[in-house]
């Protein structure tokens, strides 16, 4: 599913390939002697090591037509093939946790997710998914045109990125919702704390995505290699010292991990994010206590209404101690 760091259902770039119950994987370019399972655990990350090490027991996965182990090594241009493994995901129950319900309708509901919170269930996920919170919320009033899995879902946010998201709670609004998305009839705006100070005060990134070669939990701009088409507004909200800024980000597409992807490949890693390239310094002023990205603003036209809206979530408190903490570091050494 996608990132905008917003994740769109329809968009995210499968692993592999999957054929009526089988995945089959050719080995990259680059790959030499790795072991079996390492590589299928890297390469389809939607499945636990847990489901692939059951599919290996039960001699289901094979090597160039021939069955394979777990410690088997393949190189670069094999072929594995394996039966799909089973999903086990439950369906979601009400639960009680707490959110902050920025609107609420009787088509829509707008949150302000929390960092550290997933929005809806999948492999090695507990019950305290957004899902989980808003089938609470709303006493089960959430539209299943997504599925039982993903009730009222029509787009995503990553796990430590928060902000605004919004629900379906009516069928009627689930499918204009996800055409909006898919079409980015909206305006969506993030803000997002960085290593480095760009020398302008604003651009913008344009650089096809697809998954990382090696690395398969990664993203990564894939230019004249296929992808996707990907394009990312952005603007310094501040320059915070020499080292740090503080960007204002507008989407134009909802590629998995777009801003991410996009700000490290500019030389601007998001500060928090080491899957993407950040690493902490020792004379750091603050070390980010997550991916400092947050979904500021969403504009929309209502489903159902036709009324423009717009949501917005204030700043948080990691946001404002971050940029307080790195403001006074560099004013100081001024």
């Amino acid at each position: 599913m996608t990132d905008d760091d917003d994740e769109l259902l329809e968009s995210e770039t499968p692993a592999g390939v999957s054929d009526g119950g089988n995945l089959t994987l050719t080995v990259p370019q680059g790959v030499f002697m790795e072991r079996a399972d390492k590589l299928l655990a890297a390469h389809f990350p939607q499945y636990s090591r847990a489901r692939l090490q059951e599919v290996f027991d039960e001699g289901k996965v094979f090597l160039d037509g021939k069955p394979a182990s777990k410690k088997t090594r393949v190189s670069e241009g094999a072929v594995l093939t394996l039966t799909e493994p089973a999903q086990k995901i439950a369906i979601p129950a009400p639960v009680d946790i707490p959110l902050d319900i920025l609107y609420e309708d009787e088509h829509i509901v707008v949150v302000n997710k929390r960092p550290g919170m997933v929005v809806h269930p999948g492999n090695a996920t507990g019950e305290d998914t957004m899902v989980h919170a808003l089938l609470h919320h709303t006493k089960g009033n959430l539209t299943t045109n997504a599925g039982e899995i993903r009730p009222g879902v029509v787009h995503r946010l990553d796990k430590e990125t928060s902000g605004v998201i919004i629900f379906a709670k009516s069928d009627r609004a689930y499918r204009p919702l996800t055409r909006a998305f898919a079409s980015r009839k909206l305006d969506k705006q993030y803000l997002a704390l960085t290593r480095g100070a760009p020398a302008l005060l604003s651009g913008v990134l344009r650089g096809n995505i697809d998954r990382h070669p090696t690395h398969r939990t990664r993203m990564a701009v894939r230019e004249n290699e296929g992808g996707k088409p990907a394009r990312t507004d952005w603007a310094v909200e501040k320059h915070l010292g020499k080292n740090f800024s503080f960007l204002r980000l507008w989407l134009h597409t909802g590629r998995t991990h777009q801003i991410r992807t996009h700000l490290s490949h500019m030389g601007f890693p998001i500060l928090g994010d080491a899957l993407y390239g950040d690493r902490p310094l020792p004379n750091d002023p603050w070390k980010a206590p997550r991916v400092m990205l947050h979904a500021e603003r969403l504009t929309i036209t209502h489903p159902v209404t036709k009324e423009e809206m717009t949501f917005i979530a204030p700043l948080p408190e990691d946001f404002k101690q971050g940029i307080a903490a790195i403001e006074k570091d560099f004013g100081e050494k001024e």
